[in-house]
């Protein structure tokens, strides 16, 4: 029996919810990658998938030679908005393996009336904004890229991730919360409250797991220096869950017999 050899990057919580859908596919197999850079990642049921694997490919060679050498058919890119070097290597190898490749990309977050959004189109912009607006700053961009903060001057920075940074990367004063998503309304703004929080920097993740920080800084009148996504490469991009099932049965359909 024929089989389509699907691999799906990104541990996201859209790819969860995906997952079993593609699973009820007959003749699918599923290879589930994640980044490994969390403690609690979105493990897909492994009865689910043909494999789940943890970490990077090594660059786009390593990537091109793993979907060589793993016979991959199909490329579903459901990596975070931000994580623009996988989406960028997935792209140039899917393009070089000759396989089809798609992204979702789950909807932005929509400026809203009482929102009080200031565009930085990145973390060392956003930094450069913040002398001129708050002196407490909530900090919600993750690990790895705190130094772009470092040098900020008469600041105290409230950074919440996931995971804590190394101990070389340079940080900014103040203190770091351990806490992962998805986050309550409620809390968030007791959060903001307690530590008197003047400003929040937010990179534009969209989805809802984040979302609550976004209508606390609203309700509390509180600006937020927002940092939208990099660019996606050229290619198939999808922002509703919904259709990618459709699709993948699609390319299945044009891809004709396929191994055995």
């Amino acid at each position: 029996m024929a089989i389509c050899r699907i691999l799906i990057l990104g541990g996201t919580g859209d790819s969860a919810r995906l997952i079993p859908q593609l699973a009820a596919l007959p003749n699918v197999e599923l290879i589930a990658s994640l980044a490994g850079r969390t403690p609690k990642p979105n493990i897909p049921n492994v009865s689910q998938v043909g494999q789940v694997r943890m970490g990077g490919f090594g660059g786009i060679n390593g990537l091109v030679n793993y979907l060589k050498t793993e016979k991959i058919d199909l490329l579903l890119d459901m990596t975070h908005p931000f994580a623009a070097q996988i989406t960028h290597n997935a792209s140039i190898a899917a393009q070089c393996v000759g396989i089809p490749r798609l992204v979702f990309s789950r909807p932005a977050w929509e400026k809203e009336a009482g929102d009080r959004w200031i565009t930085a189109m990145d973390h060392r912009a956003a930094a450069k904004l913040i002398p001129e607006i708050a002196d407490r700053v909530f900090l919600t961009i993750g690990r790895q890229e705190l130094s772009a903060f470092a040098t900020v001057m008469n600041c105290w920075f409230l950074m919440r991730m996931i995971t804590l940074p190394s101990s070389t990367v340079l940080r900014p004063p103040g203190e770091i919360l351990l806490d992962q998503g998805p986050f309550d309304l409620e809390k968030e703004m007791q959060l903001l409250i307690h530590y008197n929080i003047g400003a929040i920097v937010s990179k534009n993740s969209g989805g809802s797991a984040a979302q609550a920080k976004i209508v606390a800084a609203r309700h509390l009148g509180l600006p937020i220096i927002m940092i939208p996504r990099p660019k996606l490469p050229d290619g198939d991009v999808v922002s509703d869950l919904q259709v990618i099932v459709p699709w993948v049965e699609d390319q299945i359909r044009s891809l004709g017999p396929l191994k055995a």
